[in-house]
């Protein structure tokens, strides 16, 4: 990942609305969220909503489809990941034991993502 879209994701998520309505998303795993759905959860109104998820949407943090009526966003958990090994890619400087709380963290979120959906062997 390069720096720039390092930044943009960052900047995304460095608003509190954004920041709740992505970790929703990631929540929600990989069968996603309707717009509606975000809206009622975390309490916010539509056009607050739709400036926020064009924000995340344009930083490549998260996806949408149509279906039906409704528009369902899921989180790109494939950016994340981008995101997290780029923040990550030089932990440590040699010391390995500085990292370790942040490894067990990913090792408890092997489940997350669309290749580890609810039911899926993973």
């Amino acid at each position: 990942m390069e720096s720039k879209s390092a930044v943009n994701m960052l900047s995304a998520l460095g608003h509190e609305g954004r920041l709740a309505i992505f970790r929703l998303l990631v929540r929600g795993g990989p069968d996603g969220v309707a717009a509606g759905d975000i809206a009622r959860t975390l309490n916010v109104l539509p056009n607050s909503l739709s400036a926020n998820l064009n924000i995340l949407s344009h930083a490549g943090l998260i996806v949408s489809r149509r279906e039906g009526r409704s528009i369902i966003y899921s989180a790109d958990y494939d950016a994340m990941s981008g995101l997290l090994g780029f923040l990550m890619e030089d932990c440590c400087n040699g010391v390995p034991e500085i990292c370790a709380p942040l490894g067990s963290i990913v090792a408890g979120a092997q489940g997350c993502g669309p290749a580890c959906a609810p039911g899926s062997a993973c």
